[in-house]
């Protein structure tokens, strides 16, 4: 919990000296045990870098979260700089609590769903069973809501990449990491970065990851190419490849060109019948070809690239059992530290 205006100054180097072994100690344990940041307060300099070194931030809408203070800068005048609202559209804070009593209730979900270490399983009995159905209509956290457990959803990052949707839930009781690209038509360079993070803390943790596919591809346009978005977009890509937790893959709608192959890593693919899988847009080929081209699922699934075709009232048994099916997954990953990510 952070709620502090900062240190004392006359703490002098030896107050210096312990923030920085309380970072290193922070960084030494990631990846061991689930860290949750609760900003309540005021959360600055070193406060806040440790805040935002947690698998997850979660803030009141009246704390403030800031490296330096606004009021000191060359452009301190701002608007919103330092504000939890602005933490939750950057990315820094996960989730955004109306006051302290609603952060602390989304902390303690949040502990009751993640497992308590990294060689432990994830999940609980604490949710009822869903009798929602499925259908095709459905996108984003609705239809996560109905492959879930009853009200076990946890949504992330709702402020940050708001064309991707990302979530905890739990599935027969298993917490489960779910990821849908169905909210916009294109993914943009937050989006990626938001979809990354996600899925690399799913994978520290071993919890399975489910995603939803269903985009044209990444956004294209010259700003976005010089913001670096074709960054975010590798680290993406390589985040999904060198994840060795569960990964399941359900096709929606399209998967089409760098966006199919950025995904393209799961051990276990279903598609519904209605779903596009191509190189590039059906469109684009009958310009360039001069045909038209199969992108059908069927097409899909006859050459070996996804596991099967089914409808979307047989999402929910196909997702649990293949959540169950690979719940024993090992991997035997190269000898190495640690994959070299893209920042």
């Amino acid at each position: 919990f952070y709620d502090s205006t900062g240190a004392k100054l006359e703490g002098g180097l030896a107050l210096l000296n312990a923030n920085a072994r309380l970072t290193a100690e922070i960084a030494r344990v990631s990846g061991v045990v689930p860290q949750i940041a609760v900003v309540t307060g005021t959360c600055a300099g070193t406060n806040a870098i440790n805040a935002a070194s947690a698998d997850l931030c979660i803030m009141a809408e009246d704390a403030e979260l800031f490296l330096n203070a606004p009021f000191n800068t060359p452009d301190g005048k701002l608007e919103g700089a330092g504000k939890a609202a602005n933490a939750a559209k950057s990315g820094v804070a996960d989730i955004l609590a109306k006051d302290d009593a609603e952060a602390i209730a989304k902390a303690k979900k949040l502990a009751a769903i993640l497992p308590a270490n990294n060689i432990s399983l994830a999940g609980n009995d604490d949710f009822a069973e869903n009798d929602a159905a499925v259908s095709a209509s459905m996108k984003g956290a609705d239809l996560v809501a109905a492959l879930a457990d009853k009200n076990s959803t946890v949504e992330l990052g709702a402020e940050f990449g708001t064309a991707a949707y990302t979530a905890f839930a739990s599935v027969n009781w298993a917490t489960v990491a779910f990821v849908a690209t169905d909210k916009a038509a294109k993914l943009t360079a937050a989006d990626c970065a938001k979809i990354a993070r996600f899925v690399q803390l799913a994978d520290v943790f071993s919890i399975p990851v489910v995603t939803v596919v269903n985009t044209e591809g990444f956004e294209a346009s010259s700003a976005a190419e010089l913001a670096g978005s074709v960054r975010d977009a590798a680290k993406l890509a390589q985040v999904y490849a060198s994840a060795t937790t569960t990964k399941i893959n359900l096709i929606t709608g399209k998967a089409i060109g760098a966006a199919y192959a950025a995904f393209d890593s799961a051990d276990i693919s279903y598609a519904w019948e209605k779903a596009v899988i191509a190189p590039m847009s059906p469109e684009a080929v009958k310009v360039f070809m001069g045909e038209e081209a199969d992108t059908t699922p069927f097409k899909a699934a006859s050459l070996g690239m996804i596991d099967g075709v089914i409808a979307a009232e047989d999402t929910k048994q196909a997702v649990a059992s293949a959540v169950d099916l690979c719940s024993s997954k090992r991997v035997a990953a190269p000898t190495r530290k640690h994959v070299n990510f893209v920042f």
